[in-house]
């Protein structure tokens, strides 16, 4: 199977960490979100013990919050002892309600708004990721009218293209995110940080994009971004702390995506910054990394039912579910390779070739085209494998259709830690 937490019972049926996603489907009802509790606990381990083994002193992991967030994830990577990063005031909200401790955790985003600053800087988040200088001035303010001074680093881009999709690289030099260093304006902001009462400078942060399968690519980011820090040293005298290398290591979709060994990746990475640091004279910062893909999403499955089967003779044929875009808008955001089949028949060949649709009324609603099956039948369960990132975050109502709940499994236990959506919900902010 495609990962090692996926299996085929006796039954032909699929599990997930050992348990029958059919009788899951049964039991909960589609769409259904499942997620291996244990399989994001290990993906934490791997980073923290590899960060922990190969980088400098004070290096750790830090959950993308933007890749999955909800309550009980929270408190999952904070007993294994991740950090988190931030990207709204909502995801703020709620790390502080499941007891994440926010110390740990950096607040990022392009267009944080006072209200936001104001509510981040009052429920105690350790550091700010600062895009620009407006904000930079709006977080001084605020922290010098409450009396403290708060601890940030400055997003810088790169200028680097690590050949990933456009829409998910985001350290080019015209990116939206963070200021530049290769126009001279990042040496210009960070002087002007440094003149300011009521913030700390403490590093620097980049992103240069997702889904990516080399450590080669944040190397190169690693080496531009050491190399300011020398520069910005004998410019002003400034040591950096901590150098936030951000996230992005992809993830098996598909059978022909290469399995990532993360371990050594990180070890080679490390590997990179020791001989930079040693070359360029500079005191090695503690190492940031922000994965969330490579945390949570082969712990996922999400389970539908099967609607309609329908052939266009001498065109194509088309396998309807109960769910879709709003559940799942990758595909049709960004063509989104996953891999699909017949939860119930997953050990019959896969010889039916279709294109999985969803139930929205738009033509676009699409899951994944011209993959082949066991072929189906109404009643059928079908599963999307790898469904654990950027799902349940990026579902919506469309339609007015409900979100489906997200139901753990653990140790041979499945609990619910997101409820099902009812038509109530849906009602609940309309007057």
């Amino acid at each position: 199977m495609l990962h090692s937490n996926l299996s085929i019972n006796e039954k032909g049926h699929l599990c997930l960490a050992g348990r029958d996603v059919c009788e899951l489907a049964e039991r909960y009802g589609t769409p259904l979100f499942l997620m291996d509790e244990e399989r994001i606990r290990r993906n934490a381990r791997t980073y923290i013990d590899a960060m922990a083994e190969f980088m400098p002193e004070g290096s750790r992991p830090l959950l993308a919050s933007k890749s999955c967030c909800f309550k009980r994830l929270y408190e999952i990577v904070a007993e294994e002892g991740m950090g988190t990063d931030l990207v709204s005031p909502g995801e703020l909200y709620t790390a502080a309600a499941a007891g994440f401790p926010l110390e740990n955790a950096f607040f990022h985003g392009n267009n944080k708004t006072d209200a936001d600053i104001e509510y981040a800087i009052s429920s105690g988040v350790g550091y700010f990721i600062v895009d620009n200088r407006e904000e930079l001035d709006a977080i001084n303010e605020t922290a010098r009218e409450k009396g403290i001074v708060q601890k940030i680093l400055l997003r810088l881009s790169p200028g680097i293209d690590p050949h990933t999709q456009k829409k998910i690289s985001t350290g080019k030099v015209d990116s939206k995110f963070g200021t530049a260093i290769e126009t001279g304006q990042a040496v210009e902001l960070c002087r002007y940080a440094l003149t300011l009462e009521a913030v700390a400078l403490k590093g620097f942060h980049c992103h240069i994009g997702s889904q990516i399968f080399e450590y080669s690519s944040f190397a190169d980011a690693a080496e531009i971004m050491l190399r300011f820090i020398r520069e910005l040293y004998d410019d002003c005298g400034f040591e950096t702390e901590m150098l936030n290398l951000g996230g992005g290591f992809g993830v098996r979709y598909v059978e022909s995506d290469p399995e990532i060994d993360y371990r050594e990746n990180i070890k080679g990475l490390a590997g990179v910054i020791d001989r930079l640091c040693g070359r360029l004279s500079v005191k090695k910062p503690s190492i940031l990394m922000e994965p969330g893909r490579s945390i949570v999403a082969d712990s996922g499955v999400t389970v539908y039912s099967v609607g309609s089967v329908k052939t266009i003779t001498g065109y194509k044929s088309y396998v309807s579910v109960d769910g879709g875009m709003p559940d799942n808008p990758r595909y049709a955001l960004y063509e989104s390779d996953y891999t699909c089949l017949v939860a119930n028949k997953a050990d019959e060949e896969a010889d039916f070739v279709a294109t999985v649709a969803g139930r929205c009324c738009e033509s676009g609603d699409l899951i994944q085209e011209d993959v082949a099956l066991a072929r189906p039948e109404r009643g059928d369960y079908l599963a999307v494998l790898v469904t654990g990132a950027y799902n349940y975050s990026m579902a919506s109502n469309y339609n007015r259709i409900p979100r489906p709940p997200v139901v753990m499994v653990n140790e041979g236990k499945d609990y619910v830690a997101v409820k099902r959506e009812t038509f109530e919900d849906l009602l609940r902010n309309d007057i």
